[in-house]
């Protein structure tokens, strides 16, 4: 019998460890990519139809929402599509929409309301929908979401033309309790919406990315479990602009898959020399995501150097990093490609916390599948009620 192996690990050894759908999510991711990208491009012209119309209105507003991880979504997407359409953009949990609608929607500006999620089945996922419907005379929906069962997507094949719901392809709505595959794929397909008529420029940055993912699986898993196996308590990730939001995912899922007993943080480059660099010490790694715009980078650059000038040689990760001499770094993941803008590179990025996140948990004996070991998070939050706001 020929065994499967995902990441380093063969089928039966990942069933044993409780680390099977983890394992094939996380390796699966690429190739589930390419999925995504061809079916956007099938639906093309549906999504070009319901989307065009709403952007040349001149003074629409889409607002990105999701909890949780599909809130992060929306934090590493805002900027590209707000680029990418040339329409104002905000990310706005929905656990904040839940609890103050009226701070986040507009009641006269046309709206396209654009859900993240999973499932579809998350209570403050499906009441902020109900509540954009209330508070805006005129507001479109475009639900992103991995299950053809969900009450989400259920909501949009009910709910007449100012629906639009792109069920992801299968595979995408993962198994495990972290979400992987569902984050990426999700992310993917945001930024394909915001550039539908370009698909075809975007095309090799896109490739690009899927390539830099593959060598990352194929040339750097046993560094990862290295590093996993090396002492450390806490791990601050760094982003800028997209990469931020990436950086703030790569922090929860670190944190989740450990179960808390690694502590994370996330921020900007320039944000964290404002107080929080306080927190990196010689028990913790900082992870730099690192843009590809040169002029960015000279200020990450800046970052970088500065800490690696401290005498306590605080061990750094690069994504994407150009040198990392003086850094003090224990793994280097180069990126593919030369585009300064290389918008998909959020994607690649994404696995490194993943990554880590995999092997520190099997490091600490716990199982990736699922984590938590007191049952305190779950893969479909449990315990909301929604009230209703008299």
């Amino acid at each position: 019998m020929i065994q499967t192996t995902y990441l380093t690990l063969d089928s039966e050894k990942a069933e044993e460890l409780g680390a099977f759908h983890t394992a094939k999510e996380i390796a699966g991711q690429p190739e589930l990519w390419q999925r995504v990208f061809r079916q956007l491009k099938n639906e093309q012209n549906a999504i070009h139809s319901f989307i065009k119309p709403i952007l040349e209105k001149g003074n629409a507003r889409i607002v990105l929402t999701g909890a949780g991880s599909s809130a992060f979504i929306g934090e590493s997407a805002q900027g590209i599509v707000q680029q990418l359409t040339g329409v104002h953009t905000q990310a706005i949990a929905t656990t904040d929409v839940v609890t103050h609608p009226e701070l986040f929607f507009l009641e006269k500006v046309p709206t396209l309301l654009v859900s993240f999620a999973r499932s579809g089945n998350s209570p403050e996922s499906v009441e902020a929908v109900r509540l954009a419907d209330a508070h805006c005379n005129e507001i479109y929906h475009l639900i992103i979401t991995c299950n053809p069962d969900g009450e989400l997507a259920a909501y949009a094949n009910d709910c007449g033309g100012n629906c639009l719901a792109l069920v992801l392809p299968e595979g995408s709505n993962d198994n495990s309790l972290a979400m992987t595959g569902s984050f990426t794929s999700m992310l993917l397909a945001i930024l394909l919406v915001a550039g539908i008529d370009q698909l075809d420029q975007l095309k090799q940055q896109f490739e690009d990315a899927a390539e830099t993912a593959n060598h990352i699986l194929r040339n750097s898993l046993h560094e990862f479990e290295a590093v996993a196996k090396s002492d450390f308590n806490r791990v601050i990730f760094l982003g800028s602009g997209a990469m931020l939001g990436v950086a703030r995912e790569c922090h929860l899922k670190l944190q989740e898959l450990t179960d808390g007993k690694v502590v994370c943080k996330h921020d900007s480059f320039l944000g964290f020399r404002h107080g929080p660099r306080a927190v990196a010490n010689e028990e913790s790694i900082v992870v730099y995501l690192f843009s590809r715009d040169p002029h960015v980078v000279r200020y990450e650059t800046d970052l970088a150097k500065s800490i690696g000038e401290d005498k306590r040689k605080i061990r750094t990760i690069s994504f994407a990093a150009e040198n990392t001499d003086g850094y003090h770094s224990i793994l280097d993941l180069p990126a593919v490609g030369t585009s300064e803008k290389a918008i998909f590179n959020v994607l690649p990025a994404t696995m490194v916390g993943q990554l880590l996140g995999f092997y520190k948990c099997l490091q600490l004996g716990l199982h990736p599948d699922n984590p938590s070991v007191s049952g305190a998070i779950s893969r479909v939050v449990q315990g909301v009620t929604i009230y209703n706001k008299a």
